[in-house]
């Protein structure tokens, strides 16, 4: 991408800047940037000379810019009808290989959930290749799991609710430092951009957005770590809690993910890897199912196909329409098929294959 193309699009980018969809939807309709700008309808010098600073900002840091538009723009994030059409990154960053994690929680965190948060992460180190861990560097849960990260020599992924030209909180700067060297930071807000209480609701959903996974291990009755892990659920991303004690505050939260099915239960890695099927050695070999299968009707064969074939899930509703099976049939058919393993069900109706 040009500089020129790249300036068009930060203007354009600070001109929307709570409207995402307006910034995607100029963008398809005029074919770049610099086109878009032409069409732009009010009065927007400020925006273009704002994009110009930074675009000094960049070249003088090194920053690295993903376009949504881009191959190295994170592939499971563009997955999200709400991603940013724009991030800046810097340090070591692969935003596209391996298993990604993402650990957040309660900020008022128990030495409990550090502890734990820290196990999960060095256990899941040792079992699964090309891991990456992502959170956004708040007291708590979040800074516990990047300094599990560098401790493991697994790289680790911040994503803050600033521009690149500060860390907050600033206590972690040592922890952000490193992280450059093995993973790095990410984020879609300019220099200069203050860490507004809105911006860490909204930078949660990048939280979400890079996962394979979201693991909730400490969370009160309200807060950050269950916006995330409802961001998660809207994306289809596979969601774990950490069960705790009913009279425990920092455990109300993940307690109630767990009793309303929308998080699965964790109590260890062995657990993330096995449900996951991130483990080759618990994967039937292609046989195994064959077999299996031999003993499922063909209507559940044609589900357990059709499920495989789509690989964010596929809604119930869908799939009536696609078998032409009445409502009925199909829901059976798929709690059968839940209960014997072959699929799993997902808030709001979503259902996906498991093998």
């Amino acid at each position: 991408m040009s500089n020129d193309e790249l300036t068009y699009l930060i203007a354009l980018c600070y001109l929307h800047y709570n409207n995402v969809r307006r910034t995607r939807i100029m963008l398809d309709q005029y074919g770049s940037a610099f086109e878009a700008w032409k069409h732009v309808e009010q009065d927007a010098h400020a925006a273009l000379k704002r994009a110009r600073q930074e675009m000094e900002f960049i070249e003088k840091h090194q920053i690295t810019t993903f376009d949504y538009r881009d191959s190295n723009y994170p592939d499971h994030l563009r997955e999200c009808p709400d991603a940013p059409v724009l991030l800046f990154g810097k340090g070591n960053l692969h935003v596209n290989e391996g298993k990604f994690v993402s650990i957040v929680g309660t900020r008022a965190a128990s030495d409990r959930g550090k502890e734990f948060t820290r196990q999960l992460v060095l256990d899941l180190a040792q079992r699964i290749p090309n891991l990456t861990i992502v959170s956004g560097l708040a007291y708590g849960i979040d800074v516990a799991a990047h300094r599990a990260a560098l401790e493991a020599g697994i790289p680790t992924i911040i994503v803050p609710a600033h521009g690149l030209d500060r860390i907050y909180p600033t206590l972690h700067r040592p922890v952000a430092i490193q992280a450059l060297e093995n993973g790095g930071i990410l984020t879609e807000y300019l220099s200069n951009t203050e860490p507004e209480r809105y911006n860490f609701v909204a930078r949660n959903r990048i939280v979400a957005g890079l996962a394979d996974a979201v693991v909730v291990t400490e969370s009160k009755q309200r807060g950050g770590s269950l916006i995330t892990a409802q961001m998660a659920c809207d994306y289809s991303r596979d969601l774990f809690a950490v069960p705790g004690r009913i009279n425990d505050a920092n455990s109300i939260g993940c307690n109630e993910l767990i009793r309303d099915q929308k998080a699965a239960l964790i109590n260890s890695a062995d657990d993330l890897i096995r449900y996951m099927q991130w483990d080759e050695q618990t994967k039937p070999i292609q046989t195994e199912i064959e077999n299996l299968q031999g003993s499922l009707t063909d209507e559940q064969q044609q589900l357990i196909q059709l499920l495989r074939n789509a690989e964010n899930g596929i809604h119930i509703n869908s799939i009536v329409m696609e078998t032409k099976e009445p409502y009925a049939q199909v829901a059976s058919d798929l709690m059968l098929l839940e209960m014997d393993g072959w699929v799993r069900s997902l808030p709001g109706g979503m259902y996906r294959s498991l093998k």
